[in-house]
């Protein structure tokens, strides 16, 4: 197996992942900034030209990080499940990643992609610079939502931790590197945050 590994808060999710699984396989680093991922040959690997991508023995390509992190989930039985043991706990997870992607981190990563990173973005995928205010927003509303939901939950989906963290963390972390920091009001996510940075697998 290989990892197509590239900048960006998705192959970091995925590494995070296959860090807490403890699942570990030789990387190719992808040159996002300079555009390698639109090109030959790695549209062979991925032809919507996205990061990251995990290649099987056999040549089967996997793309987009849920696909990926499920995958490792199901074939590391020697570790935790981090998407859930019962039928319960696996849908929760699900509904807590679909949330977070739709509701935070396609709209805070469309407003970066739309602004600070208009000159990368705006001649690979279409760009609308007059929503990027609005994206942000719309991610900052649903972490202060979220964030009244968390209470004194250690975790986004209950008392362990799931996919759902680990794809938050991720998005939230870049998030506050490109002009959209966690409102610090939102004391119950930052103390998360704050869990969540302390683990080892933050760094991988």
């Amino acid at each position: 197996m290989k990892f197509y590994n590239s900048v960006g808060p998705n192959p970091r999710m995925v590494r995070m992942f296959m860090a807490e699984k403890g699942f570990d396989v030789p990387k190719v680093e992808v040159d996002l900034r300079g555009g390698e991922n639109r090109k030959e040959p790695y549209l062979k690997v991925n032809p919507s030209g996205q990061c990251p991508a995990l290649e099987l023995d056999d040549g089967t390509v996997l793309a987009e990080i849920t696909a990926i992190c499920e995958y490792v989930d199901e074939i590391k039985k020697d570790t935790p499940s981090l998407i859930g043991d019962a039928p319960e706990e696996r849908a929760r997870t699900r509904m807590w990643v679909r949330r977070i992607d739709l509701n935070i981190a396609e709209p805070a990563a469309n407003g970066f992609r739309f602004s600070q990173g208009l000159k990368m973005f705006q001649d690979r995928i279409r760009c609308i610079p007059e929503a990027a205010d609005g994206l942000k927003a719309t991610a900052r509303d649903k972490l202060a939502w979220l964030d009244g939901l968390m209470g004194s939950k250690p975790f986004v989906a209950g008392d362990k931790l799931t996919l759902a963290d680990i794809h938050l963390f991720a998005f939230v972390d870049f998030m506050g590197n490109v002009g959209q920091p966690l409102d610090p009001a939102c004391k119950n996510l930052t103390a998360w945050f704050g869990r969540m940075k302390a683990r080892p697998s933050a760094a991988a």
